[in-house]
């Protein structure tokens, strides 16, 4: 294989993809720029395999933007950017997991009809050394600081009022809103469920119910389905870090004129 040359249609075939689908990733700088023949035909090599096998696999655990931040760093040498880009990734899934199962210790407690054990509710997962993940705070947040503590944007959170998820208090002076650690705990599932994929009307549906401790069979069925996402995420990233690996092996490869 190391010696072959390809042609587009060799590397399309592989993974179900048009030959222009494959120009346009040479173009965007996602794969290496391919060689020509004296008639002005494009001639892929093995380090282009896998770098489309690499890219795709990218996509399929890191989605779009972090495989196409890898790839361009990676194909003009800039190692620690591909792999900061990877590192912030696998930091969002950790970051995703302990909030799962915070939710779910607050589904175990809905289940034991336990509202107050709900609202009195810290997230369980600890880091080591035996702190907290990410304890609830003690005092209300304005509304920056909890767009920060999600990584969203002030907007988000006033759309997700309008659709009912949110309830903060106002100042009655100001008119400023002010989020209590229920409105965090709140905000946390949302942001949970928004990232799986749910629409704005069932998030505030289960908000509510989880707000009354009135049932919680389609909060588990969204938190199981939501583990199911991250395990099948977590699976990917391990099959992406191994077609880069290969990939950037490729690259480092001495070729066969010595260079």
């Amino acid at each position: 294989m190391e010696g072959r040359r390809y042609r587009p249609v060799h590397l399309a075939r592989e993974h179900g993809i048009s030959t222009q689908a494959v120009r346009n990733y040479e173009r965007d700088g996602l794969i290496p720029p391919a060689a020509r023949t004296a008639a002005g035909h494009r001639v892929y090599s093995a380090v282009h395999l896998r770098a489309l096998r690499a890219y795709l696999a990218l996509v399929a655990a890191h989605g779009h933007a972090t495989g196409a931040e890898v790839m361009r760093a990676a194909g003009r040498g800039d190692l620690d950017t591909a792999l900061r880009a990877v590192d912030r990734s696998h930091a969002q899934l950790l970051r995703d997991r302990e909030t799962l199962d915070a939710v779910e210790a607050a589904v175990e407690a809905l289940g034991r009809g336990s509202a107050a054990g709900l609202q009195d509710h810290q997230p369980v997962s600890r880091r080591p050394g035996g702190s907290p993940a990410s304890g609830l705070p003690e005092r209300p947040l304005p509304i920056g600081h909890l767009a920060h503590r999600l990584g969203v944007s002030p907007a988000t959170l006033r759309k997700w009022e309008r659709a009912g998820i949110l309830l903060p208090r106002r100042d009655a002076g100001t008119g400023h809103r002010h989020y209590t650690a229920a409105d965090v705990r709140d905000a946390e599932l949302a942001h949970l469920l928004r990232r799986g994929g749910h629409p704005l009307g069932h998030i505030a549906t289960v908000i509510d119910q989880v707000r009354g401790a009135g049932g919680h069979e389609p909060l588990v069925r969204s938190l199981d389905d939501w583990r199911r996402r991250l395990t099948g995420r977590g699976r990917a990233m391990l099959t992406a870090a191994a077609a880069l690996a290969e990939y950037l092996g490729a690259c480092e490869a001495p070729r066969p004129d010595g260079r």
